[in-house]
């Protein structure tokens, strides 16, 4: 039997069990940095499973290690992440969350199945394995500073030393059966910017006795925006969006004060250090031009994510080898955000795509929304494409 058709034997054999762990999930989700149960049902999983693991890390991440039978200096990384969102679930499935306002809207509940069955089969084939195969189950993805980074801190990468990772993510905009790739740049860092506009309150029909903290907020969001059109070089993807003002006046009445957020994102760190200055300076300049006061927070988010692109190509080409080449896409560059950036700040990193979208079954919705849901055919090629990417060597 080729390394394909065993890989999909393999898959066909315990997808039953990973949909039902992935339902389990599904149906009780934690926040980020809370996913204690989660935690404890991964966990025992791998002890049911024979499979090594420490648990513990970063509170509830789990770090298992599958070695092969004969000694292999080598260790690659398989990542998923464990958390949910408070958002209250809409679907009618008997897998709905039962714990009110939390649910799995981002599909770490398939990541995290995904990645428990690819650890089951490769631990029934450690006379096979050429590397060893670190197992990364890691919390708030989903929340600063992302647990990503708080694991790297606590040595993940480290004993034995990773030389490579990778990572799935649901993509509700790609049909269930597909995967996509993308070799460099592929997600943006992400910070949140936060001000506070301070002017001088009153009647709205004697503005010459007030500062109108909004009006220098409608200068102030319009000016800030050529910090994008006129400072970041035009190769540089960049974006500067403003998502809530909140301005507690009335028709006749000027507040006193008006609340900003937005975010910034791109993808060069030197030029994302320029433009935080750049955003500080402008606003403050501007804001005392006009007579008020400003306090900018910038909260530093993930980095940036980068793809390495031979490796990438070499998991594109598994792929292919797999599932097809019509099954196998290119994406193009996204200015969402993700931590597993983390990782591909630290080592040859690739994050890949899985499709889940099923239009005949109206699995249509975005992740982060009420409605998102899977096409659990989706579970069995992301199996199938960790796989490839450890026994095709």
């Amino acid at each position: 039997m080729d390394l394909n058709a065993q890989i999909k034997k393999e898959t066909a054999s315990i997808l039953d069990e990973v949909i039902a762990i992935r339902r389990h999930i599904h149906a009780h989700p934690e926040l980020s940095f809370e996913e204690y149960e989660t935690s404890k049902f991964v966990s025992n999983k791998l002890k049911e499973w024979n499979i090594p693991h420490e648990t513990g890390i970063v509170k509830t991440g789990i770090v298992g290690l599958i070695e092969p039978t004969n000694t292999s200096n080598n260790c690659i990384a398989l990542r998923a992440d464990l958390d949910a969102l408070p958002i209250t679930e809409m679907n009618d499935v008997s897998y709905k969350s039962t714990n009110e306002g939390v649910m799995h809207a981002c599909g770490h509940d398939v990541h995290t199945a995904m990645l428990l069955g690819t650890a089951k089969i490769l631990n029934g084939l450690k006379d096979e394995l050429k590397v060893a195969v670190k197992l990364i189950f890691q919390p708030g993805e989903e929340k600063l500073p992302g647990g990503a980074s708080l694991m790297i801190a606590e040595k993940v990468l480290e004993n034995p030393s990773v030389s490579e990772i990778y990572a799935l993510h649901v993509f509700p905009e790609l049909e269930a059966g597909k995967v996509g790739l993308r070799g460099g740049m592929y997600m943006a860092s992400c910070d949140e910017i936060r001000m506070t506009v301070k002017g001088k309150g009153g009647h709205g029909a004697m503005p010459h006795q007030n500062i109108d903290p909004i009006l220098i907020s409608a200068h102030l969001i319009t000016s800030l925006q050529q910090i994008v059109s006129r400072n970041c070089p035009p190769q540089i993807p960049c974006v500067l969006s403003f998502g809530r003002i909140e301005g507690l006046g009335a028709t006749n009445v000027i507040p006193d004060e008006v609340k900003l957020e937005g975010t910034f994102r791109t993808m060069n760190e030197t030029w994302r250090k320029a433009a935080h200055e750049k955003i500080k300076n402008q606003s403050e300049i501007l804001v005392q031009s006009m007579g008020g006061e400003i306090d900018v927070d910038i909260q530093v988010g993930y980095p940036y994510l980068e793809n390495d692109p031979e490796l990438t190509s070499t998991a594109k080409q598994k792929a292919i080898n797999l599932l097809g080449n019509d099954n196998v896409v290119d994406l193009p560059l996204r200015l969402t955000g993700e931590d597993f950036a983390y990782f591909s700040q630290k080592i040859p990193a690739t994050f890949i795509r899985i499709g889940v979208k099923n239009e005949a079954r109206d699995i249509i919705y975005p992740v982060h929304n009420k409605r998102f849901d899977i096409d659990e055919k989706a579970i069995e090629i992301g199996m199938q494409t960790l796989l490839a990417q450890v026994l095709d060597r």
